[in-house]
């Protein structure tokens, strides 16, 4: 990994693109020998999202698969993977707030009854040859000050975030074989 030393705190991406850390962002890239178009697939369905999850946090989803920024669904969630809260068993709802099919979708998680903590989570798509180069992220920089004191961030570490890249990869290889 190459550090840019005139930003403190972020380190910018590998010559193979694979990883970027700002202060509150982190980045990671992975090429993956399928079509952005199922690749996307597997990122607008709310079970793609448990189907692809390394954090070990996603236990089941409920909606149809998203196709505009503002669509919503139900996620089944279990904190005690992290091992941080004494959450339990709770619901969330991701709320799409960037969708451009086969090249990007990003979202925010809502808590029914609480504050929401306003981080956002997405995906990138480009194509490169014979597949796509992904990229997911994770911002928590439009976190208020309260959640940042009393919660840990990142809540997904960038090796959770590079293991569900490996799990998306298999996914979409999977999807493709079993399309033709």
């Amino acid at each position: 990994m190459n550090v840019d030393d005139s930003s403190a705190g972020r380190t910018d991406a590998a010559s193979d693109g694979t990883s970027r850390a700002d202060a509150e962002r982190i980045e990671v890239s992975r090429y993956v020998p399928a079509p952005a178009g199922v690749i996307f697939a597997v990122l607008a369905d709310p079970q793609g999202h448990v189907d692809i999850d390394a954090s070990g946090m996603l236990m089941d989803a409920e909606g149809r698969p998203v196709e505009q920024p503002g669509d919503r669904f139900l996620v089944h969630m279990s904190r005690e993977a992290l091992g941080d809260l004494p959450l339990g068993e709770y619901d969330v709802e991701v709320v799409i707030t960037k969708l451009t099919p086969g090249e990007e979708i990003a979202w925010t998680v809502e808590s029914p009854g609480r504050t929401n903590v306003r981080h956002i989570y997405g995906y990138r798509l480009e194509p490169a040859e014979d597949g796509t180069r992904v990229t997911s992220y994770y911002d928590w920089s439009e976190v208020d000050e309260a959640h940042k004191e009393r919660f840990t961030f990142p809540v997904v570490p960038e090796s959770a975030l590079k293991s569900t890249l490996g799990i998306l990869d298999r996914t979409a290889r999977r999807r493709l074989r079993s399309a033709t």
